[in-house]
């Protein structure tokens, strides 16, 4: 793992620089998406968030003005590329803002400002300002004002006349909601991935600094592009550059929606909460044991979880269900794997959601090895009872 964390770090040096773009973005693409996808239960919105933009970095031409390829290589330099290559990562950026605030249109967020009333009074040891965080008016105010900076935010940023004064207001959220929460990078990713939304013209005159000094001994190429020096996606294959774009935007579009399939209430069970732009939503704390029984004698004992999981692993795992079912699946490969093989597990799990008293997710009686996690069995999870 520590070679793998190395090459990563190799290869997004090496995209900062523009050197060997192409090779350095797939490379990064893949072993950050396989970081990533190695274990659920660290999963974060903007780690899949990275791992779309590394994606679409690979077929962009990220590489021909201002990099160390284009000074190797004046041939390839350009001055303009296809006006999809900047609106694709808008569109990214745009969904995870909109869904957002889609996802904030609820009767906890807005009508019960949950999960805020529990986590703002934490902040009352703040100088001077912590006792407002202690007033209920102050949660409304945040979950509305989340609500509507979400969904507004992307079309105030295409906007021209109002990108500036967005773009400022973006600052500040960020700057706030990164202080007061426990969210690491991403409002670092989100304060500089926005800038793509400002003119070439800004981000030459950002450059400028800069390019003398690049360009220094290097005959610059100032030419416009055609379609014939665009990469060969877009030159031969026009019609299948389009059909793969409106393919890529039809399952962004999608995905999101995917909840409405599954029965039961989405923060209880968490069918399709993942991949869906759901940002601290909810706040949901569990107590878990699972039990195996020896169908054979009878016999019946408990599961050490610490012996398998990390603490954050067990933490994560006692909320959500699809884990629960993993787990449970893992602890009965492993025991049959030692000899027992005639065993059942099963699970007495106690949740609590948004300060609500806890009550059982599964039900305690169900043989988890006969459970498989999918949208047509999912009887195993108890209805949600407010």
């Amino acid at each position: 793992m520590y070679f793998i964390f190395g090459v990563m770090i190799l290869a997004s040096l090496a995209i900062m620089v523009g050197y060997f773009y192409r090779i350095a973005t797939i490379v990064f693409f893949l072993i950050f998406t396989y970081v990533e996808l190695i274990d659920k239960t660290y999963y974060l919105n903007h780690y899949y968030f990275v791992s779309l933009i590394a994606f679409l970095m690979c077929f962009l031409p990220a590489n021909r003005n201002f990099s160390m390829d284009a000074f190797k290589k004046p041939d390839i330099k350009r001055e303009l590329v296809p006006v999809f290559c900047l609106d694709i990562l808008k569109f990214q950026i745009a969904c995870v803002y909109f869904f957002a605030g889609i996802a904030k249109i609820n009767y906890s967020w807005l009508i019960e400002a949950m999960p805020l009333k529990l986590w703002l009074p934490a902040q009352n040891n703040i100088p001077f300002i912590g006792n407002l965080f202690t007033q209920t008016w102050v949660a409304y105010a945040f979950a509305w004002i989340g609500m509507m900076y979400d969904l507004s935010i992307p079309f105030l940023l295409l906007n021209r006349k109002t990108r500036l004064a967005a773009y400022v207001v973006l600052l500040i959220f960020h700057s706030i909601t990164g202080f007061f929460f426990q969210i690491g990078v991403f409002p670092l990713v989100m304060s500089l991935c926005t800038l793509v939304f400002f003119s070439d013209n800004f981000h030459e005159k950002l450059i400028s600094v800069f390019q003398n000094f690049i360009n220094k001994g290097n005959n610059k190429l100032n030419h416009k592009a055609n379609f014939n020096t665009l990469p060969q996606l877009t030159t031969r294959h026009p019609q299948l550059t389009t059909f793969l774009l409106l393919f890529y935007i039809s399952i962004q579009l999608i995905v999101p929606f995917r909840y409405l399939i599954y029965p039961g209430n989405l923060f209880w069970t968490e069918n399709g909460y993942r991949f869906s732009w759901r940002v601290m939503l909810v706040e949901k704390a569990g107590t878990s044991t699972f039990r195996i029984r020896n169908n054979a004698n009878g016999s019946e004992f408990d599961i050490d979880n610490s012996q398998y999981l990390n603490q954050h692993q067990e933490k994560q795992m006692s909320f959500q269900p699809d884990m629960m079912i993993q787990y449970a699946h893992f602890i009965g490969n492993t025991f049959k794997a030692n000899g027992m093989k005639d065993i059942s597990v099963y699970c007495e799990c106690f949740v609590t959601m948004n300060g609500e008293p806890s009550q059982l997710i599964i039900d305690p009686k169900t043989d988890l090895l006969k459970v498989n996690d999918n949208i047509l069995n999912n009887n195993w999870i108890r209805e949600y009872k407010p």
